[in-house]
């Protein structure tokens, strides 16, 4: 059983004589310990869609089922990453992992702190539990935001653009970790990603969405063994893959103005 089922999700936004038809009816399925990533044009309804999914925007038509259970609602068993940290200033490193257990009304155990420390560890944050977020760099503040989502143990991650605001060297370095936590915690992980070489590197799936209104128009499978590296985007499967997807989404080449 797969572990989401997408089925004809639509969406407009506004009324009246001209409203914005963000998405198409969309319908897809996600198995249990897929990594897929989600390309497209800019305004093709990718984040929209990934917010409907989270339950934080809902749907004008279509259903959608998790777990083979319905699914119209924010839910636990699913994290959700953005671009911006959303960090608490005023909170330390461990405090801010610990944040969503304390906003349950749960009483913070001994326990729950063994968990926030080992999953700050996973992260490479050993060590920064008490340093405040102006302390780290952005990438290591994203590694925060990661461990915070995590400490539900969701069973669906949600990332949109998650390492959009970073520099280049810095986003391959948590692409890295994205991909060894994945094969670590065999995590199931949808991704929003403006980078085709970022969706190949790290997919098994590329969904490509049309210009809006978003519409799934073609579905890419990354054939490329794993563990993966760096040292794979130069190999001519990496570049045929990429190729295909560039092609889906109607970019040019890049070497077509030499």
């Amino acid at each position: 059983m797969a572990l989401l089922v997408v089925d004809s999700i639509n969406k407009t936004f506004g009324e009246g004589p001209r409203p914005l038809q963000a998405l198409q009816p969309v319908s897809f399925s996600l198995e249990r310990g897929e990594f897929l990533c989600l390309v497209g044009p800019s305004g093709s309804g990718k984040s929209t869609l990934l917010r409907i999914i989270g339950g934080l925007v809902a749907p004008d038509g279509g259903k959608m089922w998790f777990a083979g259970e319905p699914h119209d609602r924010p839910r636990a068993e699913i994290g959700f990453v953005f671009q911006k940290t959303n960090l608490m200033p005023w909170r330390t490193v461990l405090q801010n992992v610990l944040l969503p257990l304390e906003i349950q009304q749960r009483n913070v155990t001994k326990q729950d702190r063994e968990r926030a420390r080992a999953l700050l560890d996973l992260m490479g944050l050993k060590g920064f539990e008490h340093a405040y977020p102006r302390q780290l760099s952005g990438g290591m503040n994203q590694r925060v935001v990661l461990a915070r989502t995590l400490i539900h143990n969701p069973q669906l991650l949600l990332m949109d653009e998650p390492f959009g605001a970073l520099d280049a060297l810095t986003r391959e370095r948590l692409n890295m970790e994205l991909l060894r936590l994945h094969a670590a915690q065999e995590m199931t992980i949808l991704m929003v990603t403006h980078s085709i070489t970022e969706a190949v590197l790290l997919a098994d799936r590329v969904l490509v969405l049309s210009e809006r209104p978003g519409r799934i128009v073609a579905q890419v499978a990354i054939d490329l063994p794993r563990p993966r590296d760096l040292a794979m985007t130069s190999t001519e499967a990496f570049g045929r893959l990429a190729m295909q997807v560039r092609t889906f989404i109607g970019e040019p080449s890049p070497a077509a103005g030499l």
